[in-house]
This record gives C-alpha cells, sequence and structure tokens, in this order.
C-alpha cells in the first residue's frame, strides 16, 4: 500500500538527515574511501579473471587481488613517495639557503634580454624588477617548503596515513568480493529506472577505468622521458621533477608544458642555447606527440568527451578537489553528459524540455 504523501516526505527528510550525518562522520577518510572505490573499480576485471581461475572462491580471489595490489602499486608508490621526500628536502635547503637563486635566474633572463625589451618592462608596470624578483625567490621558497612539508608529514603522521591505509585496502577488499551485490542493492533503491541506473553505473565506471589507466599512463611516460631529458641537460634533482613532469601531464594540453618551458626559456637566456633548443624540441614535438596520440586513445575514446570538457573539468576537479579532482573532475563531467543524454532519450519529439 502505497504511503501518505506526508509519510514519504518525513521518510525522504530521515534517509537524508542521516546520509548526511554518516558523510559528517567518515568526512576524514574519504580520501581513503574514495580510493578504495576506484580501485576495486579499476582491478575489477583482474578480480574477476583470479576468481574464475579460484573456482570461484571470493576470499581466495580477494586476497590475491589484494596483494598484487599492494605490490603493484602501494609498495612502489611508497618506495617513491621516500625517495622523493629526500630530493624534495634538499632543493628546498639548496633554496633556503641560497645555493639555488631563483630570483638570480629571473635577474639573468632579464639581463640576456634585448635592451629594447628591457625598456619596454620598465615601462609597462611589469618593472618592479627588484620586487619580483624578491617575490619570486620567496614563492619559491614557499613552495619547496610546502613540497617538503607534505612529503614529511606522510613520515610525522605515520599513525594516521598507516590508518588510512588499512581502511582503504579493508574497503576494498570488501568492494572486490561483495561489489556485484552492493551494485544490486543500488540499482534496487534508485529512483531511476533500472536500465538508466545501469547505464550511469556503466559510465561512472568506464570514465574511471579510463582516467585511471589513461592518468597513470601519460604520467610514467611523460614523467620517465621529462626526467631524463632533464637529468642529461644537466638539471639537478631529476627525480623530483620527473614526478612534477608526470602530475603535470595529467592536466590535458597545457600540463608539461607548465615547467620544459620555463626551464627551456632559463636556457636560452642564459647562453645554453643548444640545451634549449633541445628542450623545446622535446616538448613541442616529443611530448606534444605523445599527449595528442596516447591521450585520446586512454581517454577520450572511452570516456566520449571532448578534449575541452576533459581539460576544463580536470582542471576544476584539481581546484576543487586537489589531486582527488583529476579523476573526480571527468568523472562529474561525464556523468553530466550522460545524464543530460537519458534525458533528451526520454524526451517524446515535440515535448518541451
Amino acid at each position: 500500500m502505497a504511503l501518505p504523501l506526508r509519510a514519504r516526505k518525513a521518510r525522504l527528510a530521515l534517509v537524508g538527515t542521516v546520509s548526511v550525518a554518516l558523510l559528517w562522520v567518515i568526512w576524514p577518510y574519504i580520501g581513503a574511501i574514495f580510493w578504495s572505490v576506484v580501485l576495486a573499480i579499476v582491478f575489477a576485471p583482474l578480480h574477476a579473471w583470479i576468481l574464475g581461475l579460484s573456482g570461484g572462491r571470493r576470499l581466495v580471489a580477494g586476497l590475491t587481488t589484494l596483494l598484487v595490489i599492494v605490490v603493484g602499486v602501494v609498495v612502489p608508490l611508497a618506495l617513491l613517495a621516500s625517495a622523493l621526500l629526500r630530493q624534495a628536502g634538499a632543493l628546498y635547503a639548496d633554496i633556503a639557503a641560497g645555493r639555488i637563486d631563483v630570483g638570480g635566474y629571473l635577474q639573468r633572463i632579464i639581463d640576456a634580454l634585448p635592451a629594447w625589451a628591457r625598456q619596454a618592462l620598465d615601462g609597462s608596470g611589469i618593472g618592479e624588477l627588484y620586487s619580483i624578483r624578491e617575490k619570486l625567490s620567496t614563492s619559491a621558497v614557499e613552495a619547496s617548503r610546502f613540497v617538503a612539508t607534505q612529503l614529511l608529514g606522510f613520515g610525522l603522521n605515520a599513525f594516521s596515513f598507516a590508518l588510512s591505509l588499512a581502511i582503504m585496502l579493508y574497503l576494498l577488499y570488501v568492494l572486490l568480493s561483495d561489489g556485484r551485490s552492493l551494485a544490486a542493492r543500488i540499482e534496487r533503491f534508485s529512483p531511476l529506472p533500472a536500465d538508466e541506473t545501469r547505464s550511469l553505473a556503466t559510465t561512472f565506471s568506464t570514465v574511471i577505468r579510463a582516467t585511471v589507466k589513461g592518468g597513470v599512463v601519460m604520467a610514467a611516460t611523460q614523467g620517465l622521458l621529462g626526467g631524463v631529458m632533464l637529468g642529461l641537460l644537466g638539471v639537478e634533482a631529476t627525480l623530483f621533477w620527473g614526478v612534477v613532469f608526470g602530475l603535470l601531464s595529467m592536466i590535458p594540453a597545457v600540463g608539461a608544458g607548465l615547467l620544459w618551458a620555463p626551464i627551456a626559456l632559463y636556457f636560452l637566456a642564459t647562453g645554453a642555447v643548444v640545451k634549449g633548443i633541445v628542450l623545446i624540441v622535446f616538448g613541442t614535438v616529443v611530448l606534444t606527440v605523445i599527449d595528442n596520440i596516447l591521450r585520446p586513445f586512454l581517454v577520450g575514446r572511452d570516456t566520449q568527451l571532448p578534449g575541452y570538457m576533459v581539460l576544463v573539468a580536470t582542471l576544476g576537479g584539481v581546484a576543487s578537489f586537489g589531486l582527488n579532482g583529476i579523476i573526480v573532475g571527468p568523472m562529474v563531467a561525464a556523468l553530466f553528459v550522460a545524464t543530460w543524454k537519458l534525458f533528451e532519450s526520454v524526451e517524446t519529439p515535440g515535448q518541451p524540455v
């Protein structure tokens, strides 16, 4: 028997209230929960394959998949973070001690400009060069200090990090083992028709897999090549800059250029013309070709999102959610497009939208 309108409203209010309360309670570990969902979706095909090999034994399949994730993902990332911590700390110490003078690099670039360019800078209002130099030096110190502090936080807050990791791995095992039943329950309670709920769930999973797959491949490829190239050109802390290359490469179109372009400009301005030209060719040809070939193949084809939407959604996601936004941004954009397509498909011709 259908409930009266007042009872339905009361039930919805109760569900909404307790849902918000639960979200507030679990918010300190929302990152661990988010990544457990992401990894469960990404490794679901592997879990299904292992489940078939094990004769349907869910415990064996879940633990084996979890072991693969720990050995193949968690441990390498921990080792990388440890090495990155050492290089970031050394870089911060060099900048703070003045051994790396970022403001001096700017001054060298300005001194290498033609006289007319320097006069244009002086007359444009940009020309408070001393002030700019001091601000740039201060910003470099603060940025390197921030990176070093954030990385050091993994060590200083070891218990909190270990607890978040344990929560993520436990939830990951639960999602791998009982993911199908949880999905069926969500579908049963969804207010949308079953086919529309499945369509949105498929879009959700596809976008996460494509974004993670594309992001990992792009970051690994461009980070490795960029770090090696900078090392060959004599730039120190190549591991640190390689990781920066990798992180920036996740931003479509402009990502890696935010790093290699200023370095190439510095090379050219300080007389290292060959190094500058090599880096420009490397950035505009090698990295651009990789970006234009791999990214559409790995991300755009599966998400069916235009490049401009991936760019804006990724930048907006990072601005709103930090590194999690690299996945959250494209995911929200894809769900937005999928939702509007569903809305369009149920509208009859001539019916106002």
